[in-house]
């Protein structure tokens, strides 16, 4: 049996040029980091003593005799590109819900791959990990789908992630602990209540992408400027800042990425002392992601107070293995 545990994200700055229809002409660049919230993946192989060959445990129960037959679109994807034959088991566990923006479906993704290779005695880079993961979201799966999400869960870390090419360069942001964990202090995850389904907002990004070019091109400009200076923050309203412009930015690649009910927290945020967010991931629900300065934090969560409050940390680890049998 084997036990994987695999960070989601916080994505700073720099979502959309992430995309391989983006970055294969244009350079891309994407700031953030791994945070203390995990998917676990347990994996073993099944006896062929019972009436069907695999059992896959999520929200659903699914027992199938061939991968045709699985539902849940990951472990289908993972199957198939791994050739799977013998039968296995799959449990899934998270910390928050899926469809959240926090990149969950790419840390089962990575998850279930890392805990595959362990149970067949293969080793696997982190660059494998997040190729492989990367492959099955985009051509496997065909989900319209960025390739930051698989790098975050495979690497962890704060890093910047260049993209060029079909090539990706990750980086260790040069920024001390004291200082990150002050960041993490100020950033606060503020759960909307709507649950979204990503593929839909990130088709209507990439059929809008000869127009959106312009603002891809101002959020890889942002991303530079927050990786050049981030290091040398001494005042992190800066990020508050330099989030709220990336937002509106953001809102302009799909009248998708945001609705009424958004925009409402967002501006009570900013009511009530917030300088600065944006919206988690593709858009259109999950969380929001809002900096507010210490002095302002009673503030905010009195006024949200009807809203889940999701409280983090950065981590420097990405997809491990905890348990081994």
């Amino acid at each position: 049996m084997i036990i994987s545990k695999t960070p989601f994200r916080i994505s700073l700055i720099g979502g959309g040029t992430d995309f391989p229809s983006y970055y294969k002409r244009y350079p891309g660049l994407v700031i953030g980091g791994t945070i203390n919230k995990y998917s676990y993946v347990t994996a073993r192989h099944l006896p062929n003593v019972f009436n069907y060959k695999h059992r896959i445990v999520w929200s659903k129960n699914e027992v199938v005799n061939n991968i045709n037959q699985i539902i849940h679109p990951t472990v289908k994807g993972v199957f198939r590109f791994l050739k799977i034959n013998k039968g296995l088991e799959i449990h899934y566990q998270g910390d928050l819900q899926k469809n959240s923006g926090l990149g969950t479906s790419s840390s089962f993704c990575v998850g279930l791959i890392n805990s595959l290779m362990t149970l067949n005695n293969k080793k696997i880079s982190n660059k494998e990990l997040a190729s492989k993961a990367i492959y099955i979201e985009q051509k496997v799966m065909k989900e319209n789908s960025g390739s930051q999400d698989p790098i975050w869960a495979s690497y962890g870390g704060f890093n910047s992630i260049k993209f060029n090419n079909n090539k990706f360069t990750v980086n260790k942001i040069k920024i001390t602990k004291n200082n990150l964990d002050e960041l993490s202090k100020n950033l606060f995850l503020i759960y909307t209540g709507i649950n979204k389904f990503s593929n839909t907002i990130e088709k209507d990004k990439i059929s809008n992408l000869r127009s959106n070019i312009k603002y891809l091109s101002t959020i890889y400009e942002l991303a530079k400027e927050l990786e050049k200076n981030i290091h040398q923050i001494k005042n992190f309203n800066y990020i508050g800042s330099i989030l709220n412009e990336y937002w509106h930015i953001k809102k302009k690649l799909s009248s998708k990425v945001s609705n009424v009910k958004i925009d409402e927290i967002y501006n009570e945020s900013l009511s009530a002392g917030a300088s600065g967010g944006k919206i988690i991931g593709s858009g259109g629900g999950g969380f929001l992601l809002i900096y507010c300065k210490k002095k302002f934090h009673s503030n905010l969560k009195k006024r949200l107070n009807k809203l889940p409050i999701v409280k983090f940390n950065f981590v420097n680890e990405g997809s491990k293995i905890i348990f081994k049998s």
